[in-house]
């Protein structure tokens, strides 16, 4: 594994984590071990040849029981940058259709000697039981309304890459928290590098509880957004409620949405962030989505950089990064 001194005990830091389940489980300290080898993994990204040797030999599967592209896509390039073997799952074409369990599913690709299967799954916690009953590394990928922690990940990494750091930010999350697995690991993330995360969105998408993990809740949308520094739309997660818990999508988007008059009380230098994908005109007006703020394709391509180190830290890589991204 990749060593550095730690700033606060002088003792040499080790990344220690087999299985990534979510940010709750990572110190400050392994976030910006995971964003400082991320962003020496970004470059690959932009070379004429994008792909070095880190994890040659190594085979990573991707599990997913839910439909992705966004996260799917970059797992799938992250792991072929570093010239791993990949291979893809989804439900229609897996034996879950004929009634297999995920743990049997997860069994019989382990017989098949994978390094790392990344799951997503519409139960929370199936990442935690899969590395309870096979020995490659689990890396979760969005399990229920848990938490999506390279998704938390790309989204603090992309705020560092326009703001000094993190700390002492105000970063409004806007929208469906209720259901969001992304606002569970972001929240948790923005939280332990110091933040102050303000929630804002209808009664029905606040969870019970929600401000055990460090967050403010606003009274309105404006509140939310004075003065932020970052505001982040998250979309309405519709799958996971059994019934409507909004009038209409109409009259969500006229008190929630973000649009640029309720983007005018943020700090000038305000970054707009979305997990996508977006419902345009709904949680965010095209010309926000668009505009000068937006750094939402930035976290696309930071996307591929997070995936990356996730497999090549969790995998153990080459004995030098450095000399492997140098290849």
């Amino acid at each position: 594994m990749v060593e550095k001194e730690s700033s606060n005990s002088g003792q040499a830091y080790q990344f220690a984590h087999k299985h990534i389940f979510g940010i709750r489980q990572l110190s400050s300290t392994d976030i910006e071990h995971i964003i400082t080898t991320a962003q020496s993994f970004k470059e690959i990204s932009n070379r004429a040849i994008k792909k070095v040797p880190t994890l040659r030999g190594k085979t990573v599967v991707n599990l997913f029981m839910e439909p992705s592209t966004r996260t799917r896509l970059s797992f799938e390039i992250a792991a072929k940058r570093m010239s791993a073997d990949t291979f893809n799952i989804a439900p229609s074409s897996s034996s879950a259709t004929k009634g297999e369990s995920l743990v049997d599913t997860a069994k019989n690709i382990e017989a098949m000697n994978p390094d790392a299967i990344v799951v997503r799954h519409s139960s929370s916690g199936a990442p935690q039981l899969l590395a309870k009953h096979i020995d490659c590394s689990i890396i979760n990928a969005g399990d229920g309304i848990h938490e999506h922690p390279s998704q938390g990940l790309l989204d603090m990494m992309t705020i560092i890459d326009h703001k000094p750091s993190i700390e002492g930010l105000k970063i409004a999350i806007i929208g469906d928290i209720a259901h969001s697995r992304v606002a569970g690991s972001d929240i948790l993330g923005f939280t332990k590098m110091g933040a102050r995360v303000c929630l804002a969105g209808p009664a029905t998408f606040l969870p019970y509880g929600v401000s055990s993990l460090g967050a403010e809740i606003a009274t309105t949308v404006e509140d939310a957004i004075e003065d932020a520094d970052v505001v982040m739309a998250l979309r309405i997660q519709k799958e996971r409620q059994n019934d409507p818990l909004i009038p209409s999508l109409r009259e969500y988007a006229i008190q929630y949405g973000i649009n640029r008059s309720r983007l005018k009380k943020a700090k000038p230098d305000v970054l707009v962030m979305h997990p996508g994908p977006i419902n345009r005109g709904v949680e965010m007006n095209p010309d926000v989505a668009d505009g000068s703020w937006s750094v939402i394709l930035d976290q696309v391509t930071n996307g591929v950089a997070v995936r990356m180190a996730l497999l090549y830290l969790t995998l153990g890589g080459a004995k030098s990064g450095q000399e492997q991204t140098e290849s």
